[in-house]
């Protein structure tokens, strides 16, 4: 499971970094996926769009939303902070010398 999400970061990261190059990051700059090389019926896609980083504009052109990316990263990084310091917990927990 921990590939397939490291798969789903990495498309994700090669779409944001293919409207990033074609400078689409505004409504008035928006472009067609297929253009750019950018499939839009892959898992990646679906997520990017979901969460409204990849917006379309009426004529179904697309653009990145840079401050939704930027918040959805730092909410990923901050959830797997949480994830680590509960697993650092439940190991000093779980070795601790008061287990013995």
């Amino acid at each position: 499971m921990g590939a397939a999400v490291a798969v789903l970061l990495i498309k994700e990261r090669h779409i944001v970094e293919a409207f990033r190059r074609a400078g689409a990051t505004t409504a008035e700059k928006a472009v067609v996926p297929e253009d750019i090389n950018v499939g839009t019926h892959g898992a990646a896609w679906r997520v990017l769009h979901n969460r409204a980083i990849m917006r379309s504009t009426a004529d179904g052109r697309y653009y990145l939303d840079e401050l939704s990316w930027e918040a959805s990263r730092r909410l990923r990084q901050q959830r797997l902070l949480i994830v680590v310091m509960l697993v650092a917990a439940f190991a000093i927990w779980y070795i601790g010398p008061w287990r013995r």
